[in-house]
Parts: structure tokens; C-alpha cells; sequence
């Protein structure tokens, strides 16, 4: 055995115990840190050949690996930007140089230079752009069409009322109206129940409309024995629809200055339900054409009541954006309006602790850890993204202090038997005086 081999030796287990130390710190450090991922520090030993009656000392070398797959636990928060993901993915993101990488890093705010989704990191998150209503236009092992997430001055734009529904019971045991109805558009029209509904034209502008119900016809039982014969009907009512601004009286609703914008009948059957077709069709006043659902309305002895939500709204202002459990990111204006602006793809690699870690919390691609993957949370083989939730630092500071002194021991016993292989050199060399 050489006494200087016997140094070297102990010189390289310093520095693998240092190497230990230096990831401990890092482990320390970051625990705080979201979405951080342990290090931890692997050993294996270097042999030096040698023969049967002299020993020829080695050393030891260290690997340093990542727990990039372990999932951190979960920390709620208040702020609707704070993503996470729960299961198999990371975030795609890139720096201000355009380079993308991965994250599992989550803690994004506002940029307010940029308007940019940015999280502590100074890393902008990238994702589909589905503001137009199109589809994302995703690249399944590429990151193509994807933008930065801009949420800074979101404005929704005005949107025509095109669709809606009505639910609405008609009293069975009301009156039939013989005179004029509001389809006659006549002073003399009279109805039995009439409830308003707020649509939007192209611009953006409320046009409210007044819906009126009135009963033309009692449901007939079939009597076969009558002379002539009965014939079963169905109670039968009309439903007319206005322009409330086409009203040309404060103290009276007709006549309207311009004709109903629609006008049926609808007809129940024995059991109070719709029997006739159950859509209704109109223009709104400067707006598109509208298709009402209407298989909720029924005829019951009960009274009467009306829900009528329809879609469209005004251009305004949003006032909160919130993100789903399959990525999609959507605005909400003060009125409860929502439309989609982005849909936030989530990215895998077949050995995800094979990536390579850089500055920021992030990772890059590399050929150890497998090429690069895209898909959305839900799809099979990837987690779902949670908001107003942090993924957690991965390090335990309790095992963290004990690998500390572990590896300060160890650094000790190395260093004395590197202090031993001196004080013999040093009696070889006093051999000479």
C-alpha cells in the first residue's frame, strides 16, 4: 500500500463528502421552494488494480440525482394563478431568450411589464391560444403553436345572443282568452302571463324582450259516443315575443310600433308537458338569429313561473380569470360572461429524473431522460393542473439534518486518515536525518 495512494484516497473521500454537504445545503435552501425536487447524493467506488499481497488503495466518486418524479404535497393559496400539478407532467415554459423548458414550479403573477403569466423563477408560461373559439392547435412531441399567457388587459369582447332556453309553467286551470291576443297586436289584446328576457345585439347592446303567454284552448277528451265523435286535443297556448322598445305606452304594453318578433303555438299534452315542437326562433333587433329551447316549459295546476338564461353579453372589463382542472384559462366579467383565452398543455419524458436541472427551478431535454411529450391534463399518462394550489418542496428537513451529520462524520474519519498518512510520511523523512 502506498502512503501517498492512502492520501489521495482520503483526499477523495473529502471531496465526495463535501459533494454530500453541498446538495444537503442546496436541500436546505430550497425547502421552501415550490415545486423543488431533493437531491440526493450517490456513491461508488473507484478500484485501482492491484496483486494479492499489496493493497493499492482507490477512492470514491459521487453521483448527484434528482427526485423530479417524487410529487410534492399540496399548499393552497388564495391567488387563482397559482397552478399545480397533481399526477405526471410540468408546465411548459420559457425564458426571456425564448428557450423553453420545464417546471413544475407553479407560482405565477401578473408581469406588469408584459402582461405575461411569470413565476418566480422569471419563466413566462407557454400554452395553446383558444381565444377565437378554435381548437388548440397542439404538436404532440413538439412545442409549436405555442404562446406566452397574457392575461394582463383582458377585455370581452361583445358577443350576440344566438341561443337560450325557457322554463316555464303555464297554470293548467287558467281561462281561455276569446278576444284579441298580443299576436293582434291590438289595444284591445289581452294575455294571461307575460315575463321579460335581456338578449344582446352585434354591438353589445341589451335589448330587453317581453314574452307573453296567453291561453287559446282547453284540452279536449275524446268522447267516441258523442254525435259527432270527439277527437282528443291538447290545451293549446300562444306565445308572443317583442321588442319592449318598440312599446309606444307607458301605461299599456300594446300596440307595439313594430310587429312580435315571434308568435306559436304551444300545445301540452294529458300529463302537462310540451307536445308541440319545442324550439322557438327569432332575430334579435340588430343582432343575430336566436334558437330557444323549449322542452322545459310544462302546463301544471300550480303556478305560474319562468327561468329564461340565454347567452351573449356586452364588451366590459374582466373582472377575474380562473383556471380549469383541464388547463383551459377563462375570463369573467362582472356580469358571470366567461369566455376561454388558453388552453395550458402539460409535457412528459419517459425518465423524467434523468432531466437536466438549470437555474430557476427548471429542467431541460436531454437524451437520458427521453424526447418530449405534450398532451393535457386528464389524458392518460398525465396529471391534472390544480388552481389556487402550490406543489411543495420534496425535502424533509429532518432527514436532511441527519445526512448532515452523517456526512460531517464521514468528512471527519477521512480527514484523519489523511492527517495519519502525513505523520508517516513525516517519520519517513525524519529517517533520513
Amino acid at each position: 500500500m502506498s502512503l501517498y495512494g492512502s492520501l489521495r484516497t482520503a483526499v477523495s473521500g473529502m471531496n465526495a463528502q463535501s459533494n454530500k454537504l453541498s446538495a444537503i445545503s442546496d436541500n436546505i435552501a430550497n425547502s421552501s421552494t415550490s415545486g423543488y425536487k431533493a437531491a440526493s447524493t450517490q456513491f461508488s467506488t473507484l478500484i485501482v488494480d492491484g496483486s494479492v499481497s499489496e493493497y493499492n488503495s482507490g477512492g470514491v466518486n459521487t453521483t448527484i440525482r434528482y427526485e423530479i418524479s417524487t410529487q410534492g404535497t399540496t399548499t393552497s393559496t388564495s391567488s387563482n394563478t397559482d397552478l399545480m400539478v397533481s399526477g405526471d407532467g410540468f408546465f411548459l415554459v420559457q425564458n426571456d431568450a425564448g428557450e423553453v423548458f420545464l417546471t413544475r414550479a407553479g407560482n405565477f403573477q401578473v408581469d406588469a411589464n408584459t402582461g405575461n403569466l411569470v413565476n418566480a423563477a422569471g419563466y413566462t408560461l407557454l400554452a395553446y391560444d383558444i381565444s377565437g373559439g378554435q381548437d388548440p392547435q397542439s404538436v404532440v412531441n413538439g412545442t409549436a403553436n405555442l404562446v406566452p399567457v397574457n392575461i394582463g388587459n383582458i377585455a370581452l369582447a361583445a358577443m350576440p345572443t344566438s341561443s337560450g332556453s325557457i322554463t316555464a309553467n303555464l297554470p293548467s286551470n287558467t281561462e281561455v282568452t276569446t278576444g284579441d291576443t298580443p299576436a293582434d297586436n291590438s289595444n284591445t289584446s289581452t294575455y294571461d302571463y307575460k315575463s321579460s328576457v335581456s338578449t344582446y345585439d352585434n354591438l353589445g347592446n341589451e335589448v330587453i324582450l317581453d314574452v307573453y303567454y296567453t291561453k287559446t284552448a282547453d284540452a279536449v277528451a275524446a268522447d267516441p259516443s258523442a254525435v259527432p265523435p270527439v277527437v282528443a286535443s291538447d290545451a293549446t297556448w300562444e306565445m308572443t315575443i317583442y321588442n319592449q322598445a318598440d312599446r309606444t305606452s307607458s301605461t299599456s304594453p300594446f300596440p307595439y310600433s313594430s310587429a312580435a318578433l315571434s308568435s306559436q303555438s304551444v300545445t301540452f299534452g294529458s300529463t302537462g308537458t310540451i307536445s308541440s315542437t319545442p324550439t322557438a326562433t327569432f332575430t334579435v333587433p340588430n343582432g343575430g338569429a336566436v334558437t330557444v329551447n323549449l322542452s322545459g316549459m310544462t302546463s301544471l295546476s300550480t303556478d305560474y313561473s319562468m327561468t329564461a338564461p340565454m347567452n351573449g353579453n356586452a364588451p366590459s372589463a374582466a373582472s377575474d380569470v380562473k383556471v380549469n382542472s383541464d388547463g383551459t384559462v377563462y375570463a369573467v366579467d362582472g356580469s358571470g360572461n366567461t369566455i376561454n383565452l388558453y388552453k395550458v398543455p402539460l409535457a412528459t419524458v419517459q425518465s423524467p429524473d434523468n432531466l437536466t436541472p438549470v437555474s430557476g427551478n427548471a429542467y431541460q431535454v436531454n437524451l437520458n431522460s427521453g424526447a418530449l411529450q405534450v398532451g393535457f391534463a386528464g389524458d392518460p399518462g398525465y396529471g391534472a393542473i390544480k388552481s389556487n394550489s402550490l406543489e411543495a418542496s420534496t425535502v424533509d428537513i429532518a432527514s436532511e439534518l441527519t445526512e448532515m451529520i452523517v456526512a460531517q462524520r464521514d468528512y471527519t474519519a477521512n480527514s484523519k486518515v489523511f492527517q495519519t498518512g502525513t505523520e508517516l510520511l513525516d517519520v519517513l523523512m525524519n529517517l533520513k536525518r
